[in-house]
């Protein structure tokens, strides 16, 4: 879905650019080789892991699987998506638009090894995408994006769901 029309912009229409408070997904498509898929945004032109925020009536699970279709094309069963971390701290996730948005996202990062579909860029949200090593990502990297890595590389390392 495209900004306009979606809950965030109706809602950017009544409170302007103030903070907003936002759920929200990212998700980790990881192949065997253990790169994961990348994309480079399109309102900013730096490279994150696909995800956004949620849509009313949404779960966690509907904004990660209904992000990754929308970013990059790849279709995932929400049974497929194993929730590897948490993050909403204001100071690692509250992220500034170019158009003057504010928003600190309470989000869920999903981990996905199962996928159908060839990943590909949208042109709108994803301007490119990439498999890439989680440890060394593409640069320039999303600051607030870093820190949901951390938190995925914690989960792959040690198994136990990461909070952040």
């Amino acid at each position: 879905m495209s900004f306009e029309g979606s809950y965030l912009w109706r809602l950017r229409q009544k409170v302007g650019h103030d903070l907003v408070l936002m759920p929200g997904a990212a998700v980790a498509a990881q192949r065997d080789d253990g790169k994961v898929l990348f994309i480079r945004r399109g309102d900013n032109g730096v490279w994150a892991l696909p995800g956004g925020g949620a849509e009313e009536g949404g779960s966690f699970a509907r904004t990660a699987v209904d992000e990754l279709r929308e970013e990059t094309g790849l279709v995932v069963d929400p049974e497929d998506l194993i929730p590897a971390a948490c993050f909403s701290q204001a100071e690692h996730h509250t992220l500034h638009y170019p158009n003057g948005d504010v928003a600190n996202y309470f989000s869920i990062c999903f981990l996905t090894r199962r996928w159908e579909g060839e990943p590909r860029a949208d042109g709108e949200e994803s301007l490119e995408v990439t498999f890439g090593d989680p440890t060394d990502p593409p640069q320039p990297f999303e600051g607030s994006t870093a820190r949901v890595l951390e938190l995925l590389l914690g989960y792959l390392r040690s198994g136990v769901f990461q909070v952040g």
